[in-house]
């Protein structure tokens, strides 16, 4: 047996044996990027300790990997299908591991800024060569359930980030947090080029750079401005980015719309399943971010909780996933992706519900059920939609593809950490302004605690120290009277400090409560907006249908090579005996009509093209749609071929 796996997966004649291995690489490396995220949050008060960090800058230390994650995704994955989807994985890895190295090596916050950003380059070029290296490797009759274990570990990865750090930061620095993920990155690695087949595109033309560098400028200058006008103000910079983001989409949207190999062909966007599913996952991650970054904070700061305890206690939701997962595997073959999408988002409309609960009495045993419910509402609804999703793209487009699905689920938890979390700030400091009202705290020291919950635990923490300096004055005094004194007003600063920290807490928690129901009513609204927008079962049924006999046709252009088999659409099978490196192409790369529901088509399709001597695959994963664009309202499809 060879070291390195060098057959491409697209020359193999019978299914990779050793898929479900490979599987497990790439779940591996999806667990590293998403860890990076959700890891950081506990090691954050330690970073602002030990470099020094504003409110500013750990922002950006958090969104400094966000910024170039989602901007470049679309553009990479496509040079990932074009020249290699596992070279573009591996590459990936190594910027990512040298970027984590940088960053526990760096003592400033522009330096781990920096470091954050190279993160982020690694994970834009891993996180859609993972879901088309999958898609490429495994047949369609099993790729639903291998999409189900994908996200089920993006679920976990959310719950296990907090968890690492935190029994990292028991006996080592935050560094410990980026380090971790180099031994990890360099196992995938390995792992890769050991159990991971090659792939690529069996025919791409050229790559639309253009509509690609349009895709980084538009998305980029978005999530810009998503980060910067909620938490700093919507000042010159988070206008302008806006203005850009707005400008840079118009454009993109024009000049994909004339192109004749878009790097996306957005006319995609008008199928309600792929909408919809879309808009499910964006909406989901908004609500889960969103609901992530606050929890994070009540456990450790109102709570008291270590990091490491509360990366256990945030361990409900990912076993959740899991079961959620399990659960969407065998409902969504029986009553259709509609359904369990839906269930999916009604049950984290309802786990958000429940958290407009908390208040300042609160404990953990309140945020279990909310925790559950949310996991077992992410594993309902995601894997239907990535696979539709996946589904809806051909075999020479599955990183653009994986890059369409990352990019929603990046967006929308941009925009759940930025939305919330703005709702989070306002409504802390309004609660925090009136319950200290008629106190003597200072107007300086009242702003500072109002800044964040962490401020406004130091503040009251900072009290607390003036008040036991005075009672050690007082009792070292040896004037009686300036004893009593001092130690009167050393019990007035103590009552202070215990009431300052007890209006933080409550007002913290009224504010998770109040943000939570933003939070359901968002998600509320999406639910009943996706519920629209995504087929019903039998329709489904009907369009996997259709797009089987559209994919039947595209498996008629071939490649005959020297002793192989070569297949027609109709299924026929012939021997090869010499070498006639021959194709079938229809007009200048575009299918032809792919029939009706009376069953009339002869497309001939140049955009997936089955493997030499492999069986054309007819049956469709559990909520896709094929390699076609899908089936219009009329039942007719009209796939587009990206390459010919």
């Amino acid at each position: 047996m060879r070291l390195v796996m060098n057959e491409p997966v697209e020359r193999m004649d019978r299914p990779y044996a050793r898929r479900w291995w490979a599987l497990l690489v790439l779940c591996l490396s999806l667990l590293i990027i998403v860890m990076a995220n959700t890891a950081l949050t506990v090691a954050a008060p330690d970073m602002t300790r030990d470099l020094g960090l504003s409110s500013a800058d750990l922002q950006w230390v958090i969104d400094g990997y966000t910024v170039p994650y989602a901007a470049l995704m679309l553009l990479l994955g496509a040079i990932g299908d074009k020249y290699s989807r596992r070279g573009a994985l591996v590459l990936g890895l190594v910027v990512f591991g040298g970027g984590a190295v940088a960053g526990s090596l760096v003592g400033s916050s522009t330096g781990v800024i920096a470091a954050r950003a190279v993160m982020g380059v690694g994970a834009a070029l891993i996180m859609p060569a993972t879901l088309s290296l999958l898609a490429a490797t495994f047949p369609r009759a099993e790729r639903a359930k291998a999409i189900v274990l994908w996200t089920a570990t993006a679920g976990l990865a959310i719950a296990a980030g907090p968890l690492v750090a935190g029994a990292l930061l028991e006996n080592h620095g935050w560094s410990s947090t980026f380090l971790i993920n180099v031994p990890i990155a360099a196992l995938a690695i390995v792992g890769a080029l050991v159990l991971v087949p090659p792939s690529k595109a069996a025919h791409h033309n050229r790559i639309d750079y253009v509509g690609g560098l349009l895709s980084v400028v538009w998305i980029g200058s978005l999530v810009y401005m998503i980060i910067e006008g909620p938490h700093f103000g919507w000042g010159v910079k988070a206008v302008t980015a806006a203005v850009v983001a707005g400008a840079g989409l118009v454009l993109f949207v024009l000049w994909e719309l004339r192109h004749p190999r878009p790097v996306i062909d957005v006319r995609r966007f008008a199928n309600r399943r792929f909408a919809g599913s879309n808009l499910a996952v964006a909406l989901f991650f908004l609500a889960v971010f969103g609901a992530f970054y606050y929890l994070t904070q009540h456990l450790q700061f109102v709570l008291g909780y270590d990091a490491l305890d509360t990366g256990v206690r945030m361990l409900p939701l990912a076993g959740a996933v899991f079961v959620g997962s399990a659960l969407t595997g065998y409902l969504t073959p029986r009553i259709g992706m509609r359904f369990t999408v839906t269930a999916g988002m009604v049950g984290g409309t309802v786990a958000l519900a429940l958290l407009t609960r908390v208040d300042a009495s609160s404990s953990y045993g309140d945020l279990v059920l909310p925790l559950v419910m949310l996991g077992l509402a992410i594993g309902l609804a995601l894997s239907p939609c990535t696979d539709a999703i996946m589904g809806a793209f051909p075999e020479a487009e599955l990183g653009v593809g994986g890059a369409v699905n990352d990019t929603s689920l990046e967006l929308g938890g941009s925009l759940g950490i930025a939305i919330l979390g703005s709702v989070l700030a306002s409504s802390y400091s309004s609660h925090l302004a009136d319950a200290t009202a008629g106190s003597k705290l200072p107007a300086g020291a009242l702003a500072t605690a109002q800044d964040s919950v962490g401020a406004g635990y130091a503040v009251a923490q900072g009290i607390g120290d003036k008040a036991r300096q005075l009672g050690e004055q007082a009792a070292q005094s040896a004037n009686a009277e300036q004893a009593a004194q001092l130690k009167a007003q050393a019990g007035q600063l103590a009552d202070g400090a215990r009431q300052m920290a007890d209006a933080v807490g409550s007002s913290f928690s009224d504010a998770v409560a109040h943000t939570s129901l933003v939070g359901a009513v968002i998600l509320g609204v999406g639910t009943v907006l996706v519920a629209v927008l995504l087929p019903s079962k039998a329709r489904t049924e009907a369009e996997a249908e259709i797009d089987a006999d559209a994919d039947a046709d595209a498996d008629a252009d071939t490649e005959t090579e020297t002793g192989v088999v070569s297949e027609t659409g109709a299924g026929s099978e012939t021997e090869a005996g010499a070498v006639s490196d021959t194709e079938t192409e229809a007009g200048s790369g575009t299918d032809a009509d792919a029939g009706s529901e009376a069953g009339v088509g002869a497309g001939v399709s140049t955009g997936a093209e089955a493997p030499a001597g492999k069986p054309a695959e007819a049956e469709k994963p559990v909520g896709s749609e094929g390699a076609s664009e899908g089936g219009t309202e009329a039942g007719t499809v009209t796939p587009r071929a990206a390459v010919s």
